[in-house]
């Protein structure tokens, strides 16, 4: 009687260890993964929805008031005294926070989502995103000049890493769960379900596989949820009547605007390296800590602020105003060239959040003030200046993020017009296509590119970098190993490479040296002694790149 139960049992646990492996390994195309997909999208909107209201919360304390969209006016109405110390005090805060518990010193955000998406089989820093999310939070309720997208694609980024680890999944379902939860919080943050998923498609993943996109759907469905749950079924801005363009005879100027909306988001991105860069060499060459550049960032944006309290926070009001129609044209002009110094500024002090929610105050200045010349010259031709304040909030923001399909469909969601589309996408595609040409395709793949990590040429470029030759390498003791003796003359001759240098290294070196296989060497002692580990066949090394490439591939194509 014993046995059969006991087969039983064993035929139990052996189908449990199959369907343990196809949720690891197989996960996207299974349909138990749809259900961890809705439970991690509930998780990220439910962060996403805390975080915005935390925003809330202090910023109520600090200022007084406990509306974002308004938050600028209420502050013309304090004393000078409270704008340039509040945002001194929340950057000392931050500076604390990231000079302790982050290596590098600042704050995580899109880019490195990405990269851990690229490079780390979907998972993302945990106690560094941590601290990250607290620095930007303390950042946006305190006057800094940033966005709240950043901070909640790296919160719901490090969800999914927490379950991926916890199921032990590979590196596809790694990203196809990262996916979720970044569409999930994007979703539940803009409450723009379309463009949360593709967002995390076309910007995270960067692909568009069709295994992941229904599971990211879901996510991004249950993110959306949980925003009207909370806070209704409204729009982030809202447009006065209708928009309406004169087709055929107006829409060249909606190519020239996306022409100017692209040189515009090279500029701020621009302003904001070069903000970090001259940040750098001065902390260096004053030899000021870590934790007081944030602080030194927070008191030029308070004294900013004392004259245009315009540039304090993520800006929603002053984008109200400008796709409303409320400013005139040397306003739309001053406040756009202002947020650009803010954000640099915000984000070259390492105060932390996001670019999203400033390039669209960027774009919507930017475009009301060609709209305003547009329709001064040609009434007759010409719809509203505000249509081209909407294209031009798409153009900008689809350059910085490179992303015209979700930048798109993210202005249709924010303001709830879908009766401009054409405007709309002719002035994002010009802008992304000329952007592109001037940076690294985005401004997230530039941060990283000048982190020296190759995402922006694709897989052929970064793959490289992912194997360590000592991986890959044929070891003494190899039946197939190299000529001991002729790898001793190379090492004496300087021709080698170390266990931990990348393909990305050792590959040139086989173009340049014309040998079949590098000797593989350890540097000992403080003559750094070359100790012979073994060898990296040219051969094998093109393998292994083959094998990742088609990986990759299938992948993308699944």
């Amino acid at each position: 009687m014993a046995s059969p139960l006991l087969g039983q049992i064993q035929a139990t646990k052996r189908q449990f260890a199959r369907g343990w492996d196809l949720l690891r390994h197989k996960g996207p195309s299974q349909f138990q993964f749809w259900l961890i997909a809705l439970l991690i999208g509930i998780a990220a909107g439910l962060a996403a929805t805390v975080f915005r209201m935390a925003i809330t919360v202090l910023q109520t304390s600090v200022y007084g008031t406990p509306s974002v969209a308004s938050i600028h006016s209420y502050a013309e109405g304090l004393p000078w005294w409270m704008l340039l110390l509040i945002p001194t005090l929340g950057g000392l805060v931050v500076g604390l926070i990231v000079h302790f518990f982050t290596p590098e010193g600042r704050v995580r955000s899109v880019a490195d989502v990405i990269e851990g998406a690229a490079l780390n089989d979907g998972r993302v820093e945990k106690k560094a995103g941590f601290a990250s999310a607290i620095c930007s939070w303390i950042t946006l309720s305190t006057g800094g000049s940033t966005g709240r997208e950043g901070p909640v694609v790296h919160i719901a980024a490090m969800i999914s890493s927490w379950v991926s680890n916890t199921i032990r999944a590979d590196g596809v379902t790694g990203r196809d769960l990262l996916g979720c939860a970044v569409a999930a919080a994007v979703s539940a943050s803009f409450n723009a379900p379309i463009a949360g998923a593709l967002f995390a498609l076309e910007v995270i993943l960067r692909h568009f596989a069709v295994h992941a996109f229904a599971p990211i759907v879901v996510a991004s469905a249950a993110g959306t949820v949980i925003n009207r749950v909370i806070f209704g079924d409204v729009t982030e801005f809202k447009l006065p009547g209708t928009t309406t363009v004169e087709f055929y005879l107006e829409l060249p100027a909606f190519f020239i605007l996306g022409l100017v909306c692209g040189l515009v988001a090279v500029a701020m991105m621009r302003a904001v390296f070069l903000a970090e860069d001259v940040g750098t060499r001065i902390q260096r060459r004053m030899g000021l800590p870590h934790l007081l550049r944030p602080a030194v960032a927070g008191v030029m944006l308070g004294a900013l602020a004392i004259w245009f309290p315009h540039i304090i926070g993520v800006g929603y009001e002053t984008t109200s105003l400008a796709l409303t129609g409320a400013l005139i044209w040397h306003e739309a002009i001053v406040f756009a060239m202002l947020k650009v110094v803010a954000v640099a500024v915000t984000m070259g002090g390492r105060m932390g959040g996001g670019v999203f929610s400033p390039s669209l105050m960027l774009g919507a200045l930017t475009g009301l003030a060609f709209g305003l010349i547009a329709t001064g010259l040609f009434p007759d031709q010409s719809g509203t200046a505000t249509l081209y304040a909407l294209a031009g909030m798409g153009a900008v923001a689809g350059a910085v993020l490179g992303a015209p399909i979700s930048t798109t469909l993210i202005v249709f969601e924010l303001t709830g017009d879908w009766q401009t589309g054409l405007a709309v996408m002719v002035s994002v595609s010009m802008s992304t296509a000329l952007s592109a040409r001037m940076v690294d395709r985005s401004f997230f793949l530039t941060q990283l590119e000048r982190r020296n990590v190759h995402l922006a040429a694709g897989p052929q470029a970064y793959l490289l970098a992912m194997f360590r030759v000592q991986g890959i390498m044929r070891k003494p003791n190899d039946a197939t190993a190299a000529d001991e003796e002729a790898c001793l003359t190379m090492i004496e001759q300087g021709l080698y490479v170390q266990g931990q240098t990348t393909l990305e290294t050792a590959l040139p070196l086989f173009d340049k040296s014309g040998v079949a296989y590098l000797p593989v060497v350890r540097l000992e002692g403080k003559q750094q002694t070359p100790v012979l580990q073994g060898a990296l066949f040219h051969v094998d090394a093109l393998k292994a790149y083959n094998r990742a490439l088609a990986a990759t591939a299938e992948e993308e194509h699944s």
